[in-house]
């Protein structure tokens, strides 16, 4: 009982750091939501997802994920070429950081496609992860 009252700070600091991180990993992450780009494979090899790269153009030709499809975030609109017919097809965002990635998540969620899922830190994180990319710069 001496130990409990000689310690209890540590302990109460002790929960209040794992509630903070419950809390954090509950909501999303602390560096927001998002598949890794190793769950992106994944998802690419077992259930043909599509890629949509919505970095501008001269971003993507510099490197991005083999076969993606590049539709800049400003363009992303119902009926655009690139995108899906169907609305099941897995999709696969990503930019250059994540953050554009996010907002395109949303939109094609409006636009009614049902799988969407950004990777998440983006194409940094692609290149972190050591994954193969390919550019069409000329």
């Amino acid at each position: 009982m001496a130990y409990l009252q000689d310690n209890w700070y540590w302990m109460v600091t002790a929960a209040a750091s794992g509630g903070a991180l419950l809390w954090l990993n509950l909501r999303g992450g602390a560096t927001g939501s998002g598949i890794s780009p190793q769950e992106a494979v994944m998802l690419m090899n077992r259930e043909k997802a599509q890629v949509i790269d919505v970095t501008g153009k001269d971003v993507f030709n510099k490197g991005h994920i083999r076969g993606a499809k590049n539709i800049p975030l400003d363009q992303l609109t119902s009926g655009v070429k690139g995108l899906p017919s169907n609305k099941k097809t897995p999709l696969v965002v990503v930019c250059a950081a994540g953050t554009q990635a996010s907002k395109a998540t949303k939109q094609l969620q409006a636009l009614g496609h049902e799988r969407v899922q950004a990777i998440k830190g983006g194409m940094r994180a692609w290149y972190e992860a050591q994954l193969p990319t390919e550019s069409s710069a000329k």
